[in-house]
């Protein structure tokens, strides 16, 4: 064999995980102990968000965990059952007429399996304002239920006007002394029943016409905001702890070429073994339709797709023997 031919051997698995979040690190966890062929590609380091976490509380089993030390536990795990990793950013998920899929990548790769689990997550849409990315993790962040509660007795902001934004604002309440929304118009565009619940709370006030300039603070943390009106142009200041950025969400799933089903807002959605409409390409984590996205949610999801990858793959290998016994033998 040829060491091309060798190279373009090494690139064919029996699944290939894309994304190295909490997910995708559950589920080739799994899948190296089921004994399939493993591939995990992400586009970074293995643990997806949890490397920009700075503390998890919310963990079964971990009362207290650094998010990056929690993303070294969960890759050394799935790499001591033989999942292997690889980094580099996937471009494409396409499945091939003879059921086969090809995964390539920014790097001229094209890998091969008959099964694909995607757990590329989304990315939170960002303000992209000085301080934005300096504080991230000191004040700034992009989830109330991760991060709320170290912020007990704050002031702090929080930036949007969809039920998203509303109901994280009603959310931190729990743990601010003030919450402002921070939001561009002069209506909400969260659903009124969500609307009614926040106006009733008295920890919470809405600064219509406003946008976010600038996020400041001090090596500690955030500081304070700097605000424009939208309609006036005047500037001011707003004191606060932490600003919490609601804007929108953008779920990695136009990775995959051709039509599956989704909602309006790109979300996959699956079946109950979180195989998408695609058939052997399984969903799991932030980018699928769900009531909420956790990390006890992403790990369940991949739970459930590796075990289904298995039972998928061995029914594949059923029905391919059947086909071979069922071909007639030509005459010599």
């Amino acid at each position: 064999m040829t060491k091309a031919e060798t190279e373009q051997e090494q690139q064919i698995y029996d699944v290939i995980i894309v994304g190295a979040g909490p997910a995708g690190l559950c589920a080739s966890m799994y899948t190296g102990r089921g004994m399939l062929k493993t591939l995990v590609i992400e586009r970074g380091m293995p643990g997806g968000e949890l490397l920009n976490t700075e503390l998890i509380e919310d963990y079964i089993g971990f009362e207290s965990v650094k998010g990056p030390e929690l993303a070294r536990l969960m890759a050394e795990h799935a790499k001591k059952f033989g999942a292997e990793f690889v980094m580099d950013t996937v471009e494409a998920i396409a499945r091939q007429p003879d059921g086969e899929f090809h995964v390539t990548t920014q790097l001229g790769k094209t890998y091969r399996s008959p099964a694909v689990i995607i757990t590329a997550g989304g990315t939170p849409r960002k303000l992209n304002v000085p301080g934005e990315q300096e504080y991230a993790g000191r004040g700034v962040s992009y989830c109330a239920v991760c991060d709320g509660a170290f912020f007990k007795g704050e002031v702090l902001g929080v930036v949007g006007g969809g039920d998203a934004a509303v109901e994280e604002a009603e959310y931190l309440t729990k743990y601010a002394e003030k919450v402002y929304i921070i939001h561009r118009r002069d209506e909400l565009r969260a659903s009124p029943i969500i609307q009614k619940r926040a106006f009733r709370n008295p920890k919470i006030e809405v600064l219509w016409n406003k946008v976010v300039e600038e996020i400041e603070g001090e090596p500690r943390g955030v500081t304070q905001l700097s605000l424009r009106d939208t309609v006036t142009g005047e500037h001011s200041t707003l004191p606060a702890g932490g600003v919490f950025i609601f804007i929108g969400f953008t779920p990695n799933s136009g990775l995959i070429k051709g039509h599956f089903d989704h909602d309006a807002g790109g979300y996959i959605h699956t079946d109950s073994h979180m195989m998408t409409s695609i058939t052997g390409l399984f969903a799991a984590g932030d980018l699928r339709v769900q009531l909420v996205r956790q990390i006890t949610t992403a790990v369940g999801d991949a739970t459930t797709a590796a075990m289904a990858v298995e039972k998928y793959l061995a029914e594949r290998r059923d029905r391919s023997e059947a086909s071979e016994e069922q071909e007639p033998v030509g005459s010599a």
